[in-house]
């Protein structure tokens, strides 16, 4: 008896032995790992912001041995949210500016102005995020009012989209914009003679040029509360699209300071003046930074009639939009990229825009690649022009809540035909067999969850319309997923780095409390997330969600680390 006693001890210690260590184990989950087969598993182990091990609990605690076990109770794992297309530092840089998201009227927009004046931070007034098509009149507003209340005081209030604005006359005599002002890719709209302070695309800069940037301490104090935020909707990456070099630089001063965490693919803004540098320089990396491209801009927006359209405006009589620089500027760059690793990612939502830019693409990849070259939005394609995407290997980035803000408008400037090879997901995703998904916020909310949902369902967070926008063009929630994480991830070359939970790759995840993939339809906006972690380190977690649930079961315990 002795002799087994003896036996079974050295067995168990060796057993004990033969463990390998993590820094953290989690157990009793439904983890969906999003690699290439689509598995599910119950168990990860992570260590060194790395993934150890996926697969069944009774395998992981088998083989290694954690003081941070977190025993999971049956909640879902999926790999950390990559959000496809956005403007991080733009957004968070626009905080000092007064939010007009969400307003029903000009007069509200001039009532809100006149209360931000009170105290705002700068001597020019800016107000940013209004939308015509919200209002019960969908028509551009006009400077007079603006001129009226701030004779001596600059006001410039943004679009939603960023695509068009309207500046009062002390803002158009700072930039010297008279009713005789031109300019290429933007118009300075005028009416009966006088200049109505509608400015569209590149008319735009005339005055941004003259508005002052906020200081750089603040900007990188607005990069961390932008990143909190990020961060409790699930996202763990994001590509920050068309940034200068000056915010480039205080992103890798923010990251020096730890105070960013979060993964940034940065494709930079068109400036000739980087050309030589980056050309030659080619993609970097800078441990959670990497620069991996050009944000170009071809067209304008839909909602402010800059889209560059192959027949005229459904709503506007003669007019088409227009290209935002000389085809030749886009051709040049072209033939300047494809002798780099960078990419090329171009903004085209119109017709024409695509069908220019697909081509200009064609004529330099010349056959399938893996250049991964982007169109970003590819909101409306002719019906002739898809197979170009798939002939030259070129990736339409798209963000599925355009479709559903559009949809109450969009016939209007489209008409019937055109509409419906337009916001088409579905007939994208086939050219290449993949499709990487983002917000575009701030042009829409920092939320993956809608865009999931407005990819699925086709409606939008009031669950309009009942049968979903052009559902034809609705994706799976495999095919969804996939686009907020792996392909993403592909879309920035990082597939072997992120966008998938699997050995080797950055421990990015997220704890929900409940599956978006089987819960029905109507309830997945419903869904909480409960953790958020980033190289194996918690960066978020629920703390209103876990108190409440403390609170509820009077002190037991409860599987998840509760919030810190």
């Amino acid at each position: 008896m002795k002799k087994l006693i003896v036996l079974f001890t050295l067995c168990s210690s060796v057993a004990i032995m033969a463990q390998k260590t993590a820094e953290m184990i989690i157990t009793n989950a439904k983890i969906y790992t999003v690699n290439q087969k689509f598995d599910l598993a119950e168990s990860m182990a992570v260590s060194q912001g790395k993934i150890l091990a996926v697969g069944k609990t009774s395998e992981i605690l088998k083989n290694y041995t954690s003081k941070n076990i977190q025993d999971l109770n049956g909640k879902t794992v999926y790999p950390g949210l990559i959000d496809a297309h956005c403007h991080f530092t733009r957004f968070a840089t626009d905080r000092w500016k007064c939010n007009l998201w969400g307003t029903k009227s000009w007069e509200e927009i001039v009532a809100r102005m006149s209360e931000y004046a009170k105290n705002a931070p700068k001597e020019w007034l800016y107000g940013r995020s209004w939308d015509q098509n919200d209002w019960a009149i969908k028509e551009f507003p006009n400077k007079e009012k603006l001129d009226q209340l701030f004779p001596n005081r600059p006001v410039y209030l943004k679009r939603i989209d960023g695509h068009a604005a309207v500046a009062n006359q002390k803002a158009l005599d700072i930039a010297g914009i008279t009713k005789d002002s031109k300019i290429l890719g933007g118009e300075i709209e005028v009416k009966n003679g006088k200049l109505t302070g509608i400015l569209i695309d590149n008319a735009m800069e005339l005055v941004e040029k003259h508005i002052p940037e906020i200081d750089d301490k603040t900007a990188i104090e607005y990069f961390s509360a932008l990143q909190k935020e990020c961060f409790a909707e699930g996202l763990t990456s994001l590509h920050d699209c068309g940034i200068s070099e000056h915010l480039l630089g205080l992103l890798e001063k923010s990251q020096a300071q730890n105070l960013l965490q979060m993964k940034i693919f940065v494709l930079l803004e068109d400036n000739p003046n980087s050309y030589d540098k980056w050309l030659k320089k080619g993609r970097t990396v800078n441990k959670n930074i990497t620069v991996g491209g050009y944000k170009v801009y071809g067209d304008g927006a839909l909602g402010s009639r800059g889209a560059s359209l192959i027949k005229e405006y459904s709503d506007k009589k003669g007019w088409k939009g227009f290209l935002l620089s000389e085809r030749s500027h886009f051709e040049d760059l072209a033939q300047k990229l494809v002798k780099t690793n960078l990419q090329m990612c171009t903004h085209a939502i119109g017709d024409s825009a695509n069908r220019t830019i697909l081509q200009i693409y064609g004529d330099v990849l010349g056959v399938k690649n893996d250049r991964r070259w982007r169109i970003e939005h590819a909101q409306i394609v002719d019906k002739n022009d898809f197979d170009l995407f798939g002939k030259y290997s070129i990736i339409p980035s798209v963000q599925p809540t355009h479709a559903t803000s559009d949809m109450y408008w969009a016939e209007d400037r489209l008409g019937k035909e055109r509409l419906k090879y337009s916001y088409a997901f579905e007939d994208l995703l086939k050219q290449n067999g993949w499709l990487p998904l983002g917000t575009d916020f701030p042009v829409e909310e920092i939320s993956p969850l809608k865009t999931f949902y407005s990819a699925v369902a086709r409606k939008d967070s009031k669950h309009y319309p009942t049968n979903g926008f052009q559902i034809e063009n609705a994706l799976t929630r495999e095919q969804a997923l996939r686009g907020m994480t792996i392909w993403a991830a592909k879309a920035a070359f990082q597939e072997n780095e992120i966008g998938s939970l699997e050995v080797g790759k950055s421990a990015d995840f997220i704890i929900v409390d409940q599956d978006i993939m089987t819960v029905p339809e109507v309830k997945i906006l419903d869904t909480k997330v409960l953790e958020t972690y980033s190289s194996g380190k918690q960066v978020f977690s629920n703390k209103a969600y876990y108190d409440d649930l403390a609170k509820k079961l009077s002190g037991r315990s409860f599987g998840s680390l509760k919030a810190n």
